[in-house]
């Protein structure tokens, strides 16, 4: 296989994890009596542009179907977390009714919604029915498809070029990222601004998250490779930001590269060289950077199974919280079935009463945690472990413990933060 980017070949790999289905692709009860499609679950580096990436097997119209079942608005924290971006963006470039902005992946609306209140113009670019469905269902304006070159010069040739374009979890999850990129500067006005908001690798990596890891997201980024992906294809970065969510992300920040010399061009600012240094010196242009994350999982894998175990040899009722892509990757990979973790709850009626891929266990709502509460709750999305331990306190006052796996089996006590 060749970088997806520069086309170098790859050779230094990152983390093998062995073979699991599409993390997203929940199964009906009819789903169970047919086989599963399993893909190898592999990562590379390339060693020429230091861009991380999954190994090809599965294409990106088999994982985002039209009853693809992530729905954003679910999470409370995410919602804020896009009400505050757009109050931000709205001030930082001066946004207003003559304004346009358009998000990449706009799922159901999560983001837009608070642009539309603000009476900002906005399209909505989303290939998956379930959630442009459930976007158009508050007024949003969506184009069902898939984002590049070709449909910026559309919507481009429409007059709908844009002043913001906001791609908040998207660029990991795009297998051409070279057209993908070179849409935002064929769609972008003269003066227009790029957000990439996506988790960090150097996060990843130091901290052992490699349940973030699956074949919805072909790429795994750094400043340094996101740098160079933009400057060959027609952006220039300007700022970035780091955020503490998905366990820790950045927000870079790009214009035209065109336009530079422009009296409307945004200045660099310092922290992009900072960071770029900072990833420099923890070793992501050196392959020893890469080294020790197969056997961080390992251990992650090891201390999960053995307290599953060591839970139902002594009779505790489990029950695990958060349906999300990551557990998929955590449970397949411990091989963690219904008979060490019997349901998980979540509370996305799109995912209740179908069960997890692979590991086919099944998805209740979480009422069902009420009906006879467990001892331990394990939550699978560890980066909104305090949300939900906020939604459940009622039962961590009966005596219910929280548990969370990566980077490291935690135990949690009753009022931690």
């Amino acid at each position: 296989m060749n970088c997806r980017h520069c086309n170098a070949p790859l050779e230094l790999p990152l983390i093998d994890l062995g073979s699991a289905p599409p993390s997203n692709a929940y199964l009906s009860t009819e789903d169970l009596r047919a086989p599963e499609t399993w893909y190898p679950l592999r990562v590379l580096v390339c060693t020429h542009c230091w861009l991380v990436q999954t190994q090809d097997f599965a294409r990106a119209d088999e994982l985002f179907s039209a009853d693809y079942a992530y729905f954003s608005s679910v999470s409370r924290s995410w919602l804020a977390h896009a009400e505050r971006y757009v109050a931000d963006m709205t001030e930082r470039f001066a946004l207003n009714a003559t304004s346009h902005v358009v998000e990449i992946a706009a799922n159901d609306g999560y983001l837009l919604q608070y642009v539309q209140a603000r009476g900002i113009p906005c399209t909505g670019i989303e290939p998956t029915r379930s959630t442009a469905d459930a976007a158009r269902a508050k007024g949003i304006p969506i184009v069902e498809d898939f984002f590049g070159v070709h449909l910026a010069d559309q919507l481009a040739a429409d007059g709908r070029q844009a002043d913001l374009m906001a791609a908040n979890n998207v660029l990991a999850h795009v297998p051409d990222i070279n057209d993908f990129v070179s849409g935002f500067a064929r769609l972008l006005k003269p003066q227009g601004v790029a957000t990439f908001e996506f988790p960090h690798l150097l996060r990843l990596i130091q901290e052992a998250q490699f349940d973030t890891i699956y074949h919805e997201h072909f790429s795994y980024l750094s400043l340094l490779a996101v740098e160079r992906i933009c400057a060959a294809n027609g952006l220039a970065v300007f700022d970035v930001e780091r955020l503490p969510t998905h366990g820790g992300s950045l927000r870079v920040f790009a214009q035209r590269a065109d336009q530079l010399r422009q009296p409307h061009a945004q200045p660099r600012q310092p922290q992009v060289d900072a960071l770029l240094a900072e990833e420099r010196a923890a070793g992501l242009e050196r392959a020893e950077g890469y080294a020790g994350l197969q056997a961080r999982a390992d251990q992650i894998k090891n201390d999960l199974l053995s307290w599953l175990i060591e839970q139902q040899r002594a009779g505790r009722r489990i029950a695990g919280y958060g349906a999300a892509a990551k557990g998929n990757t955590l449970l397949n990979y411990a091989g963690v079935r219904p008979d060490l973790l019997p349901f998980v709850c979540d509370a996305a009626p799109s995912k209740q009463g179908h069960y997890l891929p692979g590991s086919r266990i099944p998805i209740r709502p979480p009422s069902a945690l009420e009906e006879e509460p467990p001892e331990a709750i394990l939550i699978l999305p560890w980066n909104i472990a305090d949300e939900v331990k906020a939604q459940l306190a009622h039962l961590a006052q009966r005596g219910t413990r929280f548990v969370t796996a990566v980077p490291e089996l935690r135990i949690h006590s009753q009022g931690d933060r």
